[in-house]
């Protein structure tokens, strides 16, 4: 049996109280259907989003026996049923009872819906979306949104959703929350996008400030590791910390920066996630290689200071050489919260040849006016006084476009990287 059903068999099996699975198990369905009360409900990236998503939730008590039905949009063909695992875990005094699914075998270029079920109780059904055959996507990629008002983060995100309603998946560049110990704050966060996070993949980035307890004192950052089931990256000592995900026409690393906060609990990751880069871009076959990591790859000098010279981070000359070996295309950073293009870049300078950086801005309260001075190396500067803004970027098997916007939809940056044979050129305005 392949699991298919056409919809007049569907409807007579559900007028007689029953649901064709695709195992071809039947499951009663009679009685009055209530509403499941769930939280956090979320759609993670998955390894290989054109077949797989992850999906996550919170209630307030245990489920008896939960599971996510998905079906065929709009339709009744086919009727999927996942088991979740438990998933809780107890942080900032309070246990979080938790749920993840992990959903495989979809359809490249399918819409589906799914839905939570626990006995007789259901939720609404959410939009489920697997990418284009063809490869072209376009996600929306948020800076910092850490804030003391998440409603100011909550009006860029509704924002730039609502202006971009064709986008297939969205990222957070690190810096999630201002202090990753406090559950207020994630709550706060989570509630803000409710209604996108639930029906489109999120690709989450560890800051620095998910490794902060309640005392500002750094820790492993353990919500941030309970909270997104990111797809595994088979180590065994900083799972979830680093992650690689596929979506179209791009393969995605996802890097953690925070070795200072992490290093004291457990050393190692900077040598670890360059072995395992090498390892996986040379598997990725994918025409364009995009890195996101949080802290940036440029040293900034400090208005009023003079302790603090130009240069590169530590991310930045322990990776940058990395990523130009390994043939990166874009690199997006965060941590500074201003909004910098600095183009394509190899060996430390301006060169057509190598990866594209940006340094991604600002989504959330926290901003740093006049802070920074201006680096060399800085091709285009959001408007100062700067305020929040977020990009688009734009990615088909020829062409991959970076554009930032402020909140109102003003555009203040573009960039388009076009494959030419073995090399691309770029165009920056």
């Amino acid at each position: 049996m392949d699991g298919k059903i056409n919809r007049r068999t569907f409807l007579k099996a559900a007028g007689a109280g029953i649901i064709l699975t695709t195992s071809g198990l039947l499951t009663g369905c009679s009685g009055i259907l209530k509403d499941l009360e769930v939280k956090n409900l979320r759609h993670l990236a998955a390894a290989d989003c054109s077949t797989s998503r992850t999906l996550m939730w919170q209630t307030d008590s245990p489920l008896t026996a939960p599971e996510v039905e998905i079906r065929f949009k709009n339709s009744f063909e086919t009727v999927l049923k996942v088991v979740p695992e438990n998933s809780t875990f107890t942080d900032d005094g309070t246990e979080n009872i938790q749920y993840t699914a992990r959903i495989e075998n979809l359809t490249p270029g399918e819409s589906y819906e799914y839905r939570i079920v626990d006995g007789n109780s259901v939720t609404d059904f959410h939009e489920l979306k697997t990418p284009r055959a063809n490869g072209k996507f376009k996600a929306i990629i948020f800076p910092d949104s850490q804030s003391a008002d998440y409603s100011v983060w909550g009006g860029v995100a509704k924002a730039a959703f609502e202006k971009n309603p064709d986008a297939d998946f969205f990222c957070n560049m690190g810096d999630i929350v201002d202090n990753g110990e406090d559950r207020f704050q994630w709550q706060a966060w989570f509630g803000e996008i409710s209604e996108n996070i639930s029906e489109m993949p999120f690709a989450p980035v560890c800051g620095n400030h998910e490794t902060y307890d309640r005392n500002w004192q750094t820790r492993l950052p353990i919500a941030y590791l309970n909270y997104f089931a990111v797809p595994d990256n088979g180590s065994e000592k900083f799972s979830r910390h680093y992650y690689f995900f596929d979506f179209g026409a791009a393969h995605f690393a996802v890097l953690d920066s925070q070795w200072y906060e992490i290093e004291k609990y457990k050393p190692g990751i900077i040598d670890e996630q360059i072995r395992r880069l090498r390892e996986d871009f040379s598997r990725s076959d994918k025409a364009w290689k995009i890195v996101l990591i949080h802290k940036d790859v440029l040293q900034y000098r400090i208005n009023g200071r003079t302790d603090r010279k130009e240069g590169f981070s530590d991310a930045g000359v322990i990776f940058m050489p990395e990523f130009e070996r390994l043939g990166a295309d874009a690199v997006f950073t965060a941590h500074l919260h201003t909004y910098r293009n600095r183009g394509r870049l190899k060996n430390f300078t301006p060169n057509e040849t190598g990866p594209l950086y940006i340094l991604t801005g600002v989504s959330g309260d926290v901003r740093y006016p006049g802070l920074w001075e201006d680096h060399r190396l800085d091709k285009v500067i959001a408007p100062q006084p700067e305020t929040d803004n977020y990009l688009t970027l734009e990615v088909d098997e020829h062409n991959l476009t970076a554009k930032c916007f402020l909140p109102d939809g003003s555009e203040i940056d573009s960039t388009t990287l076009t494959k030419q044979g073995i090399r691309e050129t770029a165009e920056t305005h």
